[in-house]
């Protein structure tokens, strides 16, 4: 009887943590069995910010750009939440790999009690800035209200997410793709039926020729903030719940153990997460100075930026899915000494990654119309939004070679000089230009200056994927595997 895509997956990473050959067919299958359901998750979140934007984007033009003035500044909240979850959940892939479970799940409790105390503490932040923050990012007047709420229900809600977020991530790095896969699939379903609820008022509905009454709250913007950080719960509680009482090699309840954080695991997170946290800061706060730079083009302008960014991430989740699986499996191979064969995932992930994301590009290419027409019914909204994805299209290929190298990287724990890589490019080459080129050319010219540097971007990694400085495994001797 043939194995399911689990218990394949365990059986193929237990061969890395034994020493035992894996052949091409193998690495491959294994990349294929990590990657799909980690893709099928991050395009289930996207599809849950196309969600929102769509059932929002009926609202018309000012509700749309409510939400799009403060995207950038979730997106960085978002990324110091991942980069923190990064400093635990690797040295955890690390001992996985080295097959030190009873360690792993030493790590685990401490990173609950680290995470818990740091999400609360940039609640608190996200709440004091909630209400000057469309002001500070250039918003017209009669939309600061609305983006100022939808910031802070997100705000409330970031605990919520972290431990989503932890969950997540340290079941992904023992090898478990397939239960974050499912729980993101049921929280974009979540998604959809909260805000069915929540943003529109009660209404009749006219099916099969019956008149329903639909009851709903209403809420606008405000309800698919709403319907989102409620989907976002139940899921957490799924997750953690997984994770604690559930997962093989994880699994803490019933098991006794100290939840207080030492020293050395702290620090060792810290050089892991803080080079990642200080480059999602440095990078979302380049997104912020181009929302800063798109504000002024008007309203039009920063809702087809908005609407652009979410369906151009139809494309890149495929990368981040893969990734993930790159992190993984670099993450293990380490554990277990086993640099070649390390490598050799790392070329899988990023060559098979530039295939899959150079198709995704030629569809956005010739689909873009549809895409954006499907978020808004405003031809002006609708047609810019196309021409900048199609500008956008180009860079797919070098971008997914920047995304699944630096998930590599992560995994290995070397995080210093491609977050250093991603800083300076976005900051070098994205801000200048956009800068330059947006008083000529309008939104066209900030999409313009993206394409170029994510270009530069996808090389400089390439560059040191191929030509990278000597590895020495800390855990055990080489393997020539």
């Amino acid at each position: 009887m043939p194995h399911t895509g689990t218990k394949s997956t365990e059986i193929l990473l237990k061969k890395i943590r034994e020493g035992e050959p894996l052949n091409l067919r193998r690495q491959l299958r294994l990349t294929f069995l990590l990657s799909f359901p980690a893709v099928i998750a991050q395009l289930s979140s996207i599809a849950m910010q196309y969600i929102d934007a769509s059932m929002v984007g009926s609202l018309g033009a000012n509700a749309s750009a409510s939400i799009g003035l403060i995207t950038t500044t979730t997106w960085l909240f978002w990324g110091i939440c991942s980069a923190a979850v990064s400093g635990f959940s690797v040295q955890v892939a690390h001992l996985i790999g080295a097959g030190e479970f009873s360690k792993a799940r030493s790590v685990l409790r401490q990173s609950l009690t680290a995470m818990a105390v740091f999400s609360t503490m940039l609640a608190f932040i996200g709440v004091v800035i909630s209400s000057p923050l469309p002001g500070w990012l250039g918003g017209d007047l009669s939309i600061r209200d609305h983006a100022s709420n939808y910031f802070l229900i997100f705000s409330l809600f970031l605990p919520v997410l972290q431990m989503s977020f932890l969950a997540g991530s340290m079941l992904r790095c023992s090898g478990n793709m397939k239960i974050p896969s499912i729980l993101n699939v049921l929280m974009c379903i979540l998604d959809v039926v909260f805000n069915f609820f929540l943003i529109f008022p009660s209404r009749q509905i006219h099916f099969c020729g019956i008149d329903i009454f639909v009851p709903g709250a209403g809420l606008g913007v405000e309800g698919a903030a709403l319907g989102t950080v409620f989907a976002e719960l139940v899921v957490a509680m799924l997750m953690v719940y997984y994770l604690c009482w559930r997962s093989d090699m994880l699994k803490i309840v019933g098991e006794r153990g100290s939840y207080r954080v030492k020293a050395d695991i702290m620090t060792k997170a810290v050089r892991i997460g803080l080079p990642m946290g200080l480059e999602h800061i440095a990078i979302c706060s380049a997104q912020i100075i181009l929302t800063i730079i798109v504000a002024p083009l008007g309203i039009v302008a920063i809702a087809a930026n908005a609407f652009a960014i979410i369906a151009e991430s139809l494309c890149y989740m495929p990368g981040y899915g893969i990734g993930e699986a790159a992190t993984t499996l670099s993450g293990q191979c380490l554990g277990a000494g086993r640099i070649r064969l390390m490598r050799r995932f790392g070329n899988i992930t990023v060559i098979s990654a530039m295939i899959i994301m150079g198709c995704m590009g030629l569809i956005l290419y010739v689909a873009a119309p549809a895409i954006i027409g499907v978020m808004t019914p405003v031809d002006e909204i609708r047609d810019l939004g196309a021409a900048i994805l199609r500008i956008e299209a180009f860079a797919e290929p070098m971008f997914a070679a920047s995304i699944v190298a630096y998930g590599y990287f992560v995994g290995m724990g070397r995080t210093v000089l491609p977050s250093i890589m991603n800083m300076a490019s976005i900051w070098g080459v994205r801000i200048t230009l956009a800068a330059i080129l947006a008083p000529v050319m309008g939104l066209k010219g900030v999409w313009v200056a993206m394409c170029i540097e994510l270009c530069v971007r996808g090389t400089l990694f390439l560059i040191l994927l191929w030509c990278p400085p000597r590895i020495v495994s800390q855990t055990k001797q080489e393997k020539l595997s």
